[in-house]
C-alpha cells in the first residue's frame, strides 16, 4: 500500500472510531474496557492521603495508601491501571 493511501487509510479509521464513540451512551462508553483498564485517584480520607481504586465503569474496588502499590495492585489482577487527576 502506497503511504498516502495508508495514511488517507488510517484518517478514515479514526473518523470512524469517533463517529462510533460519540453514539456511545455514558453507560456504554463507561463499559469499554471494564474487564481490561482500573483506575487510580488520589484521594483523602479522614485527613490522610490515600489512593482509590475504580473499575472502568467506575465502581470502586479499593483503597491503598501508596500510589505505587495501587499500580501494583491493578497489574497483579491483570488489568491495565490508568492515573486519573
Amino acid at each position: 500500500m502506497h503511504k498516502m493511501d495508508k495514511a488517507k487509510d488510517e484518517e478514515n479509521k479514526a473518523a470512524r472510531l469517533e463517529q462510533l464513540t460519540r453514539s456511545l451512551t455514558a453507560r456504554e462508553l463507561g463499559n469499554l474496557g471494564i474487564d481490561d483498564v482500573a483506575y487510580v485517584k488520589s484521594v483523602t480520607i479522614d485527613g490522610q492521603k490515600l489512593h482509590a481504586i475504580h473499575a472502568a465503569d467506575g465502581t470502586p474496588l479499593t483503597v491503598v495508601a501508596a500510589r505505587d502499590l495501587a499500580f501494583a495492585t491493578v497489574l497483579q489482577h491483570e488489568m491495565n491501571p490508568a492515573s486519573v487527576h
